[in-house]
């Protein structure tokens, strides 16, 4: 577009320079006399830029290629112009070049006097394109001005434009977050009609996933309730004076209480607890070193005393109770635990065994609930899928590799500055 309204704009200007020296011409034609021996002309014309000596404009006749009389501004010009035989009565307006300077030309032969005396003049008016190149260059800057200050307006618009239109997105995105964050239920704003289907939606996932927390809920609640009387009979029966038996039916006792606990309050509260790890993994390892007396398992355990779990006690156990349990199912005589924290910004659980690891194809599946990989008949192949849904509910990650013992090794990274 600037192109195509400098090349309009430079047309306008010869047109405007070709009406202009058109006017000077019949000026000129109209104050010549004739006289026996030639033409005569006033000393001073009408036209006020041919009397000027700094004029950009210039008058000449000539009678048979001789100069007969030029302009006042004329007076330091040394043009020599290409005569070329034409009709008389025909103007010609061309860019012509003298001396290395462009000029525009127009050109007219005219025949004075009468029938019975007449004689040819022609009549010549220069102007230098130096003065259309001096318009065209301040026409450019003014136009590239504009175009800038049109550019600035036009991008500030633009940029209210989204911004006002971008408010009701801004609007669902903190509905959502307050949804996250538990302080609202339902996304209840209004919004425009694009937005709506959206809402729609969403409002139906968050039934859809009220509902199952719900049932979840409920099911979880019924599962402790009914498991309470038979462990208080267990806990009541003469096996309960065993003192490994006792501490078992406390860790299930406690258990229940948790998840009566988490059923009743949605688990709200699970990131305002601080679990201190080195006592939760010295009872699991005498659990194990117990249940697993007749393997003789090595266990290599390495853990600060003041490292802390951001959550709560029970599910520490659960994840590292099925963690090492596994270790100790699948190990042939070692199992290693390194527990370390991420520059004071989360930790970091690691357990690996010696025994005969697991495939890189069957890793994923481990963690399926009701998926298992070993043979043992013990056991519902819920333990890691346990793990695996405790470890996404603190928006942590379990990755299985190698073990450098030969076996499997399981990595759990919670990173608490993320959250």
């Amino acid at each position: 577009m600037f192109f195509s309204i400098g090349r309009a704009y430079h047309a306008s200007l010869v047109e405007a320079t070709e009406k202009t020296l058109e006017a000077h011409l019949y000026s000129l034609i109209s104050e010549v006399e004739f006289v026996t021996d030639g033409i005569e002309m006033p000393r001073t014309i009408l036209a006020p830029e041919l009397n000027r000596l700094n004029s950009d404009t210039f008058a000449m006749v000539y009678q048979d290629q001789t100069l007969v009389w030029y302009s006042e501004s004329a007076v330091n010009l040394s043009v020599t112009p290409e005569f070329v035989n034409g009709e008389a009565g025909a103007a010609e307006f061309e860019l012509v070049k003298y001396n290395q300077a462009k000029y525009w030309q127009l050109s007219l032969t005219v025949i004075l006097g009468n029938a019975e005396q007449s004689q040819h003049a022609r009549f010549i008016l220069l102007k230098r394109n130096d003065a259309l190149v001096e318009q065209m260059s301040g026409f450019r800057n003014t136009l590239v001005n504009w175009m800038l200050v049109m550019g600035v307006l036009i991008a500030a618009l633009m940029a209210v434009g989204f911004i006002w239109n971008a408010r009701p997105l801004q609007r669902l995105d903190k509905e959502i977050k307050e949804v996250e964050a538990g302080e609202r239920d339902k996304i209840s704003g209004l919004y425009p009609v694009e937005l709506q289907t959206i809402k729609a939606d969403l409002n139906l996932l968050l039934d859809s996933q009220r509902r199952q927390k719900e049932r979840y809920r409920s099911s979880l609640s019924d599962l402790a309730h009914a498991l309470k009387t038979p462990l208080a009979v267990l806990k009541s029966s003469p096996m309960a004076s065993d003192e490994d038996a006792q501490e078992q039916l406390d860790r299930i006792n406690a258990m229940i209480e948790h998840q009566l606990k988490r059923a009743a309050t949605g688990a709200s509260d699970t990131w305002k607890k601080q679990t201190v790890v080195e006592p939760v993994l010295k009872s699991i390892l005498n659990a194990m070193r117990k249940v697993y007396h007749d393997k003789n398992i090595d266990f290599h355990c390495q853990c600060s005393p003041d490292l802390a779990f951001l959550g709560d006690k029970t599910d520490l156990m659960e994840i590292l109770g099925n963690i090492i349990d596994n270790a100790c199912k699948a190990c042939q005589h070692t199992v290693e635990i390194n527990l370390r924290a991420l520059n004071n910004k989360g930790i970091c659980i690691e357990v690996s065994d010696d025994g005969p690891g697991i495939p890189d194809h069957q890793r994923s599946e481990l963690l399926k609930r009701g998926a298992r990989l070993d043979t043992y008949e013990a056991g519902h192949g819920v333990g890691m899928a346990i793990v695996s849904d405790l470890v996404n509910a603190y928006h942590g990650h379990i990755h299985i590799d190698n073990s450098p013992l030969g076996g499997a090794r399981f990595s759990i990274e919670f990173n608490y500055e993320k959250n």
